[in-house]
């Protein structure tokens, strides 16, 4: 399968282009960017052949047979309604779209098309977080009660130097690194625990450094019952990532982007388990996404999952 990326920024350069060029059936035929050096630069060094300016000159080549949108958020429906209609699978970079009602007609058009949809929520294929799901499924903690999670960071030199980062521009991520860095956990949360019936929080901009929100409250329900809460703060001193689910016979600890071991306690089994991240972070993702073109095995980062995730953190917002 020829894929073809539109954007290959930052995120392309190790932890996700590498990713397709190393995955066995896959291959990276074109790139697209407006920035011509750039472009000329990053196929240079991977080694790609083909390279476009226009992101409809790439969706349309014949060669290329599905597309990695890897572009801020603020672009994703209007390239990935393109993408659709040529009739190609996808994978997008998260989050889906900076707001559940963009997402929904994304989703929508790949459904009415019938065409797979990935989204890069990466953590579901990791196999750090494929070990905390066995521990909850194998039922070391009992019956699930409760999740709270706690991110803190403190201001960057960028924040503070007032620059133009898109991250913080509310007209491309409204709740600025909530956007980038809480749709990865809050994903995670219902990939392990379920879907969510209700979100509330609060959102609000305490440093005034950016146009976005910088702190995030909440609160939400499961749908089996199980309740969860969160903090995201990006303007506190040092850093915090802590997770802890908690059951009726333990507690499984682990952070969302730190690479800390994860930690199980409980009645019968006591363990802390260092996982380490490969080194290009989507390959588990990218090769799930190949295990299901070629033996249609279910990947755990669709369309609609990353629909969910949008919903959830549009309800945290208020603004749905």
């Amino acid at each position: 399968m020829n894929w073809g990326f539109i954007g290959c920024g930052s995120v392309t350069e190790i932890k996700s282009g590498p990713a397709y060029q190393l995955t066995d059936g896959f291959n990276v035929v074109a790139v697209m960017r407006r920035d011509v050096d750039k472009l000329k630069d990053y196929a240079k060094r991977h080694n790609i052949q083909t390279t476009y300016t226009c992101a409809d000159d790439l969706i349309n080549d014949a060669n290329v047979d599905a597309v990695y949108i890897a572009t801020p958020p603020d672009t994703h429906k209007y390239y990935a309604l393109k993408v659709a209609q040529a009739g190609k699978p996808c994978c997008i970079e998260k989050p889906l779209s900076p707001s559940y009602s963009e997402s929904l007609d994304i989703v929508n058009a790949f459904k009415a098309k019938n065409i797979p949809l990935f989204v890069a929520y990466y953590r579901r294929s990791l196999p750090r977080f494929q070990k905390v799901k066995e521990w909850l499924e194998q039922g070391y903690i009992g019956d699930i009660r409760h999740i709270s999670t706690h991110l803190n960071k403190p201001a960057s030199d960028l924040d503070i130097s007032k620059s133009h980062n898109w991250r913080t521009d509310a007209n491309i991520a409204p709740a600025g690194y909530f956007d980038d860095l809480a749709s990865h956990g809050l994903d995670l949360f219902t990939f392990f625990l379920g879907d969510i019936s209700h979100a509330t929080g609060f959102s609000l901009n305490q440093q005034g450094l950016y146009t976005a929100h910088d702190a995030v409250t909440a609160s939400w329900l499961h749908q089996n019952g199980i309740t969860g809460n969160g903090t995201w703060n990006f303007g506190c001193h040092g850093h915090k990532d802590e997770t802890i689910i908690y059951g009726n016979k333990g507690s499984i600890q682990f952070s969302v982007f730190h690479d800390n071991p994860i930690i199980l306690k409980s009645d019968t089994n006591n363990e802390v388990l260092f996982i380490e991240n490969p080194k290009h972070i989507q390959q588990y993702h990218v090769q799930n996404m190949r295990n299901y073109f070629q033996n249609q095995i279910p990947h755990p980062s669709t369309g609609q999952t990353a629909l969910h995730t949008s919903w959830v953190m549009s309800k945290i917002l208020g603004e749905i």
